[in-house]
């Protein structure tokens, strides 16, 4: 059989995260991708293709074929190189690397770069509402009054009684959040908060408030992705991606087995664990999407780090920085931001980053893998990255 490339990350850039009114969806693309190229130390020329990550810009910003702008307005259409928007929803990103890890692994290209961007402030109030509801079901959810908030605080409601979790364990993944995102100069909110302030926060859908939901944002992410014979040819370090894994459950929750269980996230996960060999036990960190607090919680416990009901357990110590199994060292969703087509490809800036050993102040003590779960909607998509190992 034959034998298939090992896939590395040699650059990563993104912009800052945030309401950033003054700048616009491409400038925010060009933005990341220019400071991607710029820190591998390549040539724009030398890319062979380019995956565009993008949910809402076709409605927001009335701008579709997003690969081709930001092939355009980063200068590398001259080049002629295919250009190709991926959209799965707030897994767009995720699955945006996964094409080019397959298609650098089975040998087509040998460097790849992926863009993922959003700018979301662009609409507001009820119009906003109901365009991120446009991640579930149309027609048999959010016509029916549903939004991604109150299916989560659905989800939350019942995992909360038949598990016994009080509402203080959901905020403290929101207080962790926030204390990592004080040490990110690219995150949204950099401001600390306490878990009075997370459990107090203003209503939203109860029993989830202001704290317990990530925000609506505009930033961009880029990540350059290349074979093992391009990086030893070029005398390039390179962060390894491991394995690759994508699973999909029913769209609309009502369908699903459990309420409070993401199959997509459990299928994803044990299958990337699976091609890179290795026990969670070894994982060093993990970014997940988090993007209501009671996802998170669920994740821990369908990514394996806690049995179902008892994530509890690790949110108060074990998640920060400095505990057995640090989540979120960006800020998560909740706090870095979750501009939908570039938080996937922005889990793989910071997981890059810390794998370097050169996230600073937020720096995970030598860490050797990361595991990235980058999901669509309420889960109908889950897409699972394995990285590690510095060549």
């Amino acid at each position: 059989m034959r034998t298939l490339n090992k896939v590395y990350i040699i650059g990563a850039g993104e912009t800052k995260y945030g309401e950033l009114w003054e700048k616009s969806l491409r400038g925010l693309a060009v933005e990341a991708g220019l400071k991607a190229v710029e820190n591998a130390g390549i040539f724009s020329k030398e890319i062979e293709v380019l995956y565009g990550s993008n949910s809402l810009a076709g409605t927001i910003n009335g701008q579709e074929n997003i690969g081709s702008l930001i092939s355009d307005f980063s200068g590398i259409a001259e080049n002629n190189i295919p250009a190709i928007r991926i959209e799965a929803s707030t897994a767009s990103g995720g699955a945006a690397v996964r094409q080019a890890y397959l298609a650098v692994k089975s040998g087509e290209y040998d460097v790849v770069m992926v863009g993922g961007v959003e700018k979301m402030t662009d609409i507001y109030g009820s119009e906003m509402i109901d365009l991120t509801s446009s991640v579930l079901d149309r027609e048999w959810e959010a016509f029916l009054g549903a939004t991604p908030a109150a299916l989560a605080a659905m989800s939350a409601r019942k995992y909360m009684k038949d598990f016994n979790v009080p509402k203080e364990a959901l905020s403290m993944m929101s207080v962790n959040d926030h204390l990592n995102a004080s040490k990110n100069p690219h995150a949204q909110y950099r401001n600390k908060i306490t878990l009075e302030q997370a459990s107090n926060a203003t209503p939203v859908a109860e029993p989830l408030n202001l704290m317990d939901c990530s925000p609506i944002s505009d930033g961009a992410a880029a990540v350059i992705v290349a074979s093992e014979e391009y990086v030893k040819k070029n005398g390039i370090e390179g962060v390894e991606i491991l394995s690759s894994a994508a699973s999909q459950d029913y769209l609309a929750v009502h369908s699903r087995k459990s309420i409070y269980r993401l199959d997509s996230t459990v299928l994803a996960a044990r299958a990337a664990l699976g091609k890179a060999k290795l026990k969670l036990d070894k994982i060093s960190f993990s970014e997940i999407h988090d993007s209501y607090s009671i996802y998170g919680m669920i994740e821990l416990e369908d990514l394996g780090f806690a049995e179902k009901g008892k994530a509890k357990d690790l949110v108060y110590e074990e998640i920060k920085l400095n505990g057995s199994i640090p989540i979120n060292p960006s800020g998560g969703l909740k706090a870095k931001g979750n501009p939908f087509g570039a938080t996937g490809v922005g889990q793989f800036v910071e997981a890059y980053t810390q794998l370097k050993g050169k996230a600073g102040e937020r720096q995970v003590k030598s860490p050797e893998y990361a595991l990235l779960q980058n999901m669509g909607g309420t889960g109908s998509t889950s897409v699972v990255h394995i990285l590690g190992g510095v060549a």
